[in-house]
């Protein structure tokens, strides 16, 4: 009743190897396009193998191809096909691998559910297609292959493209190339055409070009002619306002000069005044000069904080003075306060 012990181990197998990451899609690789030679891993009396031969020499029959015989079905099955899969990657003669064979039932496809044969494909340098069974077969080994196809068929059909596809792909870029060059050399021709109309005999350019330059020159000594007579206009009108001008210039000229007396006159006070305020500033300056007063014996006293002390209230004894002189300073430390 159910799927029995054989589904069981399948399933078993199949979530060990898919937590190991074999499954995983990233570790897939893309088909070659065209292939230079192609492996299949089968048993010589497999009807998938003249299938799968059938479909490769109808599809691209100019490839090569290398069987690797080997037992798909009985016992060490499995062991026999992870070890034709290693030599093919050994002798590496090939470009694209096939690993197939026809329907069965789940114990008839098991050699392809054993780990060993997973982990061979896995282990395998060249993409591999695996085509087992029928289109609703599912093996172990169909998950861990880059492609799997539905049937024997189908995987010889991913692994070569299809020669009279190709050759009617061509002939119809072909034909394409060939409208497209025939459009580019009509369009080519009209636009030819067109340049052709434009193009002036050299003679009647010249002449063109002649009128013009004889244009250019009747304006250019018409203008000469009006910038002369403007030029003239502007000079008399300035020389007639420089005369009329010329008194009010010397006046202006005299009351300039007698300004700039004045100005130096009051400068000069000004000067004078202001030399004799810094005089006198500076002499208070150095009559409430502390250094003055230093000079005389007496000396400044600061805290740990800087602050000046002038009352014996703030201080604590134990505390660190900085005592200043006239000359240099010293650092004391309070024994005992007095007169609080």
């Amino acid at each position: 009743a159910g799927q029995g012990a054989v589904y069981e181990a399948f399933e078993k197998h199949k979530n060990k190897l898919e937590q190991e990451g074999l499954f995983d899609p990233e570790r897939k690789r893309a088909l070659p396009i065209f292939p230079r030679q192609i492996g299949i891993v089968t048993s010589l009396q497999a009807a998938a193998l003249r299938d799968v031969l059938r479909t490769l020499s109808n599809r691209m029959p100019s490839v090569p191809i290398v069987i690797y015989p080997t037992p798909v079905q009985g016992v060490d099955a499995g062991q026999k096909i992870a070890s034709a899969i290693r030599i093919a990657n050994e002798r590496a003669e090939c470009d694209t691998l096939i690993v197939c064979r026809g329907g069965g039932s789940l114990e008839d496809l098991w050699a392809f559910n054993e780990e060993v044969v997973a982990r061979a494909i896995a282990a395998s340098r060249i993409p591999l297609v695996c085509g087992i069974g029928h289109e609703t077969d599912f093996t172990i080994a169909d998950f861990v292959a880059d492609y799997r196809a539905a049937t024997p068929t189908a995987a010889a059909q991913a692994s070569v493209p299809d020669a009279e596809e190709l050759a009617q792909r061509q002939q119809h870029c072909a034909e394409r190339l060939s409208r497209a060059m025939l459009r580019r050399l009509e369009a080519a021709m009209q636009q030819l055409d067109y340049c052709q109309r434009r193009v002036l005999h050299p003679t009647q350019r010249l002449q063109q070009q002649s009128e013009k330059l004889t244009h250019f020159q009747q304006r250019l000594m018409q203008t000469h002619k009006q910038l002369t007579q403007q030029r003239n206009w502007y000079w008399e009108m300035l020389r007639q306002r420089l005369q009329r001008a010329r008194p009010q210039l010397l006046s202006r000229q005299s009351q300039q000069t007698a300004l700039a007396l004045r100005l130096q006159e009051a400068m000069t006070h000004c000067l004078q005044a202001q030399t004799f305020k810094m005089t006198a500033l500076d002499k208070n300056l150095q009559l409430i000069d502390p250094k003055q007063v230093l000079s005389r014996g007496y000396s400044m006293v600061r805290d740990e904080h800087g602050k000046i002390v002038v009352n014996a209230a703030q201080l604590k004894e134990g505390e660190i003075l900085k005592v200043h002189f006239a000359h240099g300073s010293a650092v004391t430390q309070v024994m005992e306060i007095q007169g609080k």
